[in-house]
Parts: structure tokens; sequence; C-alpha cells
């Protein structure tokens, strides 16, 4: 019997997977995406036929690699590239550290591995003028490097052109002098290069008009690598600006591969329709070479919704985590800081996650939350916990994380009157980073309890039962678009998406643990 393979929707890499890069190795493709400041850093995914996707690394997941205490929302690990040549896997980075004025700084780096898994090597500093750096690897076996440009000076668009320089492997460094080498269709916000070369022309693929609705992907062409360059005259080769009412949004940051039969594709940013909670996410085009231009094979530039036709996958997924000994499950990750073991351990009791109550909710510098990404609209979560606190400076829960200023939280503390208690505590987007705590407080006998947090798209209902006992609301109904890109200082300022997880504050700094089973993630569709 012959069996139709499943449809492929974009996006194809859903929840919170923005800035792709996609490479070729071994007749496997590889796409890599922003982490920001989620630990650790880099998500690299792998497929064999562009439909059944896996985790096949993170590779910046030690101090010498990355350490990001301290770094604002939205700020970290910025547009990674993804290459490999000479037998090597090659992936350079920018380290965000400041976001809001006139400065950005924006440290470059370059590591590289012989296997996707690592080791990685120890990481080169290249240069800081500016964010989204990439390596193009020419026929000639020379190596350069790009990168965008931040000008902070008064009367200067902030994005300053795209800036090339020769990379030197043996030396581990830029030489020569760096050359603008393209300033932009028009459309503003020049950035995320990345260089190709065919048929004697090199072709550059630019993100323009900011990470927002106005988002594309713009072509140039030039017969030197140093330019000069000419755009695309048709226009974009990707975007979704001017059509509201495609089911895909702020499409852009496009980086193109070739694979073993031939064919073209591009791995693309985009978001879904209306406010998403998913955040900025990867799909992934299929690309026509003709008469020296790239297109859509439709001659659109908006993008497919399908990628590949087919029979559509299961409805629903329910996944159980149970908390062995040994390494974190892959799908959950942390904030900011490489140094995991000050913030939890599965090892101290078998069966349990325990977290060691660390700074406040929404802290930069040591929080201890344990996360994994939303992924769909509709989706439950659950998990038990036991826990102890003796001071109302204690806290531990189930919380869904946008950032320090978009989160809502079930959390269970101690009251001198009450005793043990749960509660709801959200923050609203809200620039000062101010909580309010809705609804009546529910008493907790001692033992281990049940937390659950229901999302039909729209809403999100937090409940808590004690044993087995049944399920009690806790708080109000809370709107999930609060917890999305477009909250609070919207698309252009919001860069990540909403995880799904648990957390322990301890602000008397006693450090008293949390303990955590049995994490149960459902969603649909």
């Amino acid at each position: 019997m012959r069996h139709q393979l499943a449809k492929v929707k974009n996006p194809v890499l859903r929840g919170f997977n923005p800035d792709p890069s996609i490479c070729v190795a071994n007749g496997t493709v590889y796409v890599a995406t922003s982490t920001f400041e989620w630990f650790p850093g880099v998500q690299i995914h792998a497929s064999r036929d562009l439909r059944a996707w896996e985790l096949a690394a993170r590779p910046l997941n030690e101090a010498r690699l990355l350490d990001m205490r301290g770094v604002p929302d939205s700020c970290g690990v910025w547009a990674p590239c993804l290459s490999y040549s000479d037998g090597r896997f090659w992936l350079c980075y920018t380290r965000v550290s400041r976001f809001d004025g006139n400065f950005k700084d924006t440290p470059n780096y370059l590591t590289w591995a012989h296997d996707i898994a690592g080791p990685w090597s120890d990481p080169v500093f290249l240069n800081a003028s500016g964010f989204d750096p990439s390596l193009f690897h020419d026929d000639d076996g020379r190596k350069w490097f790009l990168n965008m440009v931040w000008d902070h000076r008064d009367g200067h668009d902030r994005f300053g052109g795209i800036v090339l320089q020769e990379y030197d492997p043996g030396l581990q460094r830029l030489v020569g002098r760096p050359t603008t080498i393209y300033r932009g269709s028009g459309c503003g916000g020049t950035e995320g290069p990345h260089l190709y070369k065919r048929d004697g022309w090199y072709y550059l693929f630019v993100a323009e008009g900011g990470t927002g609705y106005g988002h594309a992907v713009t072509v140039a062409r030039s017969r030197t690598i140093g330019g000069p360059y000419e755009t695309d005259p048709a226009g974009f080769l990707l975007t979704a600006r001017g059509a509201p009412g495609h089911p895909l949004q702020r499409v852009g940051h496009g980086s193109l591969a070739e694979l073993p039969d031939g064919r073209l594709f591009l791995a693309f940013l985009c978001s879904r329709k209306g406010q998403s909670p998913m955040g900025r996410e990867t799909g992934l085009q299929e690309i026509v070479y003709r008469d020296g231009w790239f297109r859509t094979p439709s001659g659109s530039v908006l993008p497919d919704e399908t990628v590949f036709e087919g029979e559509r996958a299961a409805a629903e997924s329910r996944i159980h985590y149970r908390f062995t000994p040994g390494p974190l499950a892959e799908d959950f990750q942390w904030l900011r800081s490489p140094e995991p073991g000050r913030l939890f351990t599965l090892a101290a009791r078998p069966g349990y996650l325990r977290l060691f109550g660390r700074q406040s909710i929404g802290a930069l510098f040591e929080q201890a939350l344990v996360a994994r990404r939303q992924t769909e609209p509709v989706f439950s979560a659950e998990v038990v916990m036991d826990y102890a606190p003796d001071d109302f400076q204690q806290m531990a829960g189930l919380v869904a994380y946008y950032n320090s200023r978009k989160f809502h939280y079930l959390y269970v503390s101690h009251d001198d009157v009450l005793g043990r208690y749960a509660g709801v505590m959200v923050c609203r987007a809200d620039e000062t980073q101010a909580v309010e705590f809705l609804g009546e407080r529910v008493r907790l006998p001692q033992g281990e309890i049940r937390l659950h947090l229901v999302c039909d798209g729209n809403r999100q209902q937090f409940f808590v039962a004690a044993g087995t006992g049944p399920w009690k609301a806790v708080g109000p109904a809370l709107e999930a678009a609060t917890l999305s890109d477009d909250a609070g200082r919207d698309v252009d300022a919001s860069f990540t998406g909403t995880f799904v997880g648990v957390c322990a504050q301890d602000l008397t700094g006693r450090k008293v643990p949390a303990d955590f089973r049995d994490f149960v993630y459902s969603e649909k569709p």
C-alpha cells in the first residue's frame, strides 16, 4: 500500500523560532534560529526531507561561549548565521547587551565544529559595529564576513548599510578594511545579510522594512563581491506587507539553500495572523532561479501557506515530561545564565525537577525559571508541585512567560493567616514591570498539589487542586494576547515568544527549593 505523506504547512518551525539561517551538509538540511535571552543559545533544527524536523543542537551551551546575565529583554543572541564549508560548521552570532537609546552594544563572534552536536570551538571575536553577522565562503577559498552597521548619530539612518570584510581563518580575525556594499532598496531597516554566488553573480539577500508588518526579503546582485549591487528591479522577493488578510505576516529575513536534488528553498521569518503569542517563527518557500533573479514559482511575493501537499497530520499532541536524572528534556530552556546548577537540578530527587528559589519573577540576572515554547494557540499545561514556603517572600508555581514585562503566574506562597495559598499575579506589558494580584487567594493544605493552565486561544485560566482532589479556578480569565509581540512595546521591540513552565523565587536569599514532577503539555493545531 502506498502511504501519502503528511501535509506540511507554514510555519514549519512553530513557536518562537525567528531569523532563520539555512544550510545543507552531507544531505541534511539545517536551520539555525535566534534564541535572544533564552539559554542555551541558538536552536539548530535538522531535516532530511523538509517535512520532519528535530532539534539537533543548541551550541552556545557553556559560559565560554555565552553569558547573558543582565541583558535586557529581547537582547542576547540575535540572528545567527550557520554555514558549512571545509568539513566544518561555522556559526556567527551577536550577543546584544543594550536595546534602548541611540546605542547598541553588539559584539559579533564566530565558532565552528566538525559535528553539529559539537564540541564547538572557543569563540573568536570579530567586530562590534552592528548585528546580523554572516559568513560567506567564496569558490576561490576566501571567506567574507558581513553585518549591518548600527549608526547612532542624530540625523542618520540607524540602519547604516551592509558592510563586507575578509576573514582570515589562519589568523582567526578580520583583515583589511570594512566596505559598505549596500545601503538598501529605499525601504529602510536594511539588515540580515546573506551572500550567495550563482552563474558568476554575487547575490545579496537582506531583510528590510523592520521586523514588524512591513518586513520583506530584498535581493541585489553584483558581478564583483565588493559591488556595486543592483537591487532586483521587480521589487521584493517575499513579503506580506500590504496583505493583512494573509495567514502569514511579518514575512522577511530570508536565507537560501540548494538541496542535493537541485531545488532551492528559502527559510524565512514569519508570524501567524493576529496577535500571536508564538512570536516570530520559521517558514519555508520554494524558489526558482529565472532570468538571473530569484522568484517564487507562482511569481507572487506572498509566501505559500502549504509547503507540501498530503494528508493532515494528527490533530492533537500530548507530551508527558518525566524529570529523570540526567539532562533536561530538550524542549526546555531557561533564562540568561550559563550556570544552570545554581538554578535547578534533576539529581536531588529522582523523578523531580528541583528549582532553587532565586531572584524575583522577571529578574535579568539569576531567575529560576524553566519552560518550553508555546507552539499553538490552543494548549494546556499541568504539573505536580511539592513546595513548603514559610515566608511571604517565597513563591513558586506555573507560569506563562513572554518576558519580564509580560507574564501570567499561578504562584504558591505563604501568608501568616492563610498559611500556604495559591494566587494569580500578572504583568500586562507594563514598562515599569509593575504586577497585579488578581482574584481571591485559595488556601491550600500541606502536601503535593497540582497546577493547571488552560488556553483556548483567546483566554487563559489557571486551576489548582490538592492531591487528587477537584480543580478549583484561581483568578479571572486572562487575555492570551497580552503575552504576544504586539502587546506593550509591540512588534518592533518584542522579539521572543511565550514559554510555559515552572519557576521559583526566594527573596529572603535562603534558596528554598520547589520540586516539580509530571509536567504535561497538550495542544491542538
